[in-house]
C-alpha cells in the first residue's frame, strides 16, 4: 500500500517508490523536484525565497533556495537515487539572474553528486520570459496536461525534450541523445504519456475527470484582452514582472497567511520575437476582481517591450554542465 507524503510550505522531504511525494497551495514559492529513475527515490523541497546569506540564524533551510536544494540533494542521495538530472532555470524570472550564477549553482550540484559518487547532470534553461503560454495555478495545469496530449509550444518542448532525453541517457536506456528525444516524442504522440499521467493520478485517489475535462475546473469571472500599444516587435517580457502581475491577481502569496485564487492568471499570446500591431490583442488576463484585473492589464502593457528593431531570443537551452 503506497503512502502520500505531504510537503509543507518551507518544508522538503524524500520518498521512494510505491509512496508519492506531493504539495499544495504553490502560489508564488517554487517546488522543486529530484527524481532518479534507477532506485525510484524522488523528493520535492517547497521554498520560498532564494537566498538565506543575509539572514541570521537559518533554523529552516527549507524556507530559501540555497540551503534547500542542497539538503534535499544530500537526502535524495542518502536515499539512494544514483542518477540525477537538475533543471537550473536562469533568467529575470529564476532565483539564478544570470548564467554565471546558474553555472556556480550547476558546479556545486554536480560536485556534490561526485562525493556521493552519483552520476549528475545539470540543464541550465532560460527563464528570462515565462515558459510557455500561462502564468496560473490551474492555468498552468491545463497547459501541461495539453502537452501531455502533444499540443505545446515550442519552448515548453525543447525543455521537456531535453531534460528526459538526459534522463533516459542516465538511466541506460540510450546514448545518443537526439535518438532519445524521438523516444520522447513517441510517446507523447501514441498517447501513452497522458495515459500513464491519468494512471498516476487515479493511484493518488485524485479525480481524472478534471483532466478528461479541463472545463470542470473553475474559471475566473473576467477576461480582459492586453492590447499592444504600438507596433513592432515584442523585445523583451521579464518574466519577473510577469508573475508580480499573477500575484497580484491572487495566483500567489504576499504573505503566508495570503490565500491562493487557483482560477486567475495570465495566457501570453504574444512573445519575444513576435510582431505585433497597434491595438492588437497580445494577452489576457484573468481575474475574479475587477479592479485588479484592470490594473493587471495596464501593468501588463507597460512589461511588455515593443521596439521597430526585431531581437534574436535567447537559447530555450543555455548550457548542458556535466
Amino acid at each position: 500500500m503506497s503512502e502520500v507524503i505531504k510537503v509543507g510550505m518551507a518544508d522538503l522531504n524524500v520518498c521512494k517508490a510505491p509512496d508519492v511525494i506531493t504539495t499544495l497551495g504553490l502560489g508564488s514559492c517554487i517546488g522543486l523536484v529530484f527524481y532518479d529513475p534507477v532506485s525510484k527515490v524522488g523528493g520535492m523541497v517547497h521554498y520560498m525565497l532564494p537566498d538565506s546569506t543575509k539572514v541570521r540564524n537559518n533554523s529552516n533551510i527549507a524556507k530559501f533556495a540555497d540551503t534547500g536544494i542542497d539538503e534535499l540533494l544530500r537526502r535524495v542521495i542518502a536515499a539512494g537515487a544514483n542518477k540525477i538530472v537538475l533543471d537550473v532555470t536562469c533568467g529575470s524570472g529564476a532565483f539564478m539572474k544570470t548564467v554565471g550564477e546558474a553555472r556556480e549553482l550547476s558546479r556545486t550540484m554536480i560536485d556534490i553528486g561526485k562525493l556521493a559518487n552519483k552520476e549528475t547532470v545539470c540543464i541550465i534553461t532560460n527563464m528570462d520570459q515565462p515558459l510557455g503560454t500561462m502564468v496560473g495555478n490551474t492555468l498552468e495545469v491545463i497547459e501541461a496536461i495539453e502537452a501531455l496530449k502533444g499540443n505545446m509550444q515550442d519552448d515548453v518542448k525543447n525543455v521537456i525534450l531535453e531534460l528526459g532525453a538526459y534522463i533516459l541517457k542516465l538511466d541506460g536506456k540510450g546514448d545518443n541523445i537526439q535518438e532519445n528525444k524521438e523516444k520522447i516524442e513517441q510517446v507523447i504522440s501514441n498517447g501513452e504519456a497522458y495515459r500513464k499521467f491519468l494512471q498516476l493520478v487515479e493511484n493518488q485517489g485524485g479525480d481524472i475527470g478534471y483532466i478528461e475535462n479541463t472545463e470542470k475546473f473553475t474559471k475566473a469571472k473576467y477576461k480582459m484582452p492586453v492590447e499592444a500599444v504600438k507596433t513592432g516587435y515584442v523585445q523583451k517580457l521579464n518574466a519577473e514582472e510577469v508573475g508580480k502581475i499573477a500575484m497580484h491577481l491572487g495566483a500567489g502569496r504576499m504573505k503566508k497567511e495570503d490565500n491562493i485564487d487557483y482560477a486567475v492568471g495570465i495566457e501570453l499570446l504574444k512573445k519575444v520575437g513576435c510582431q505585433v500591431e497597434q491595438g492588437e490583442t497580445i494577452a489576457y488576463i484573468y481575474a475574479d476582481d475587477e479592479q485588479k484585473g484592470r490594473e493587471a492589464v495596464e501593468k501588463l502593457q507597460q512589461t511588455y517591450e515593443i521596439g521597430e528593431q526585431n531581437v534574436e531570443k535567447v537559447a530555450d537551452i543555455i548550457e548542458i554542465i556535466e
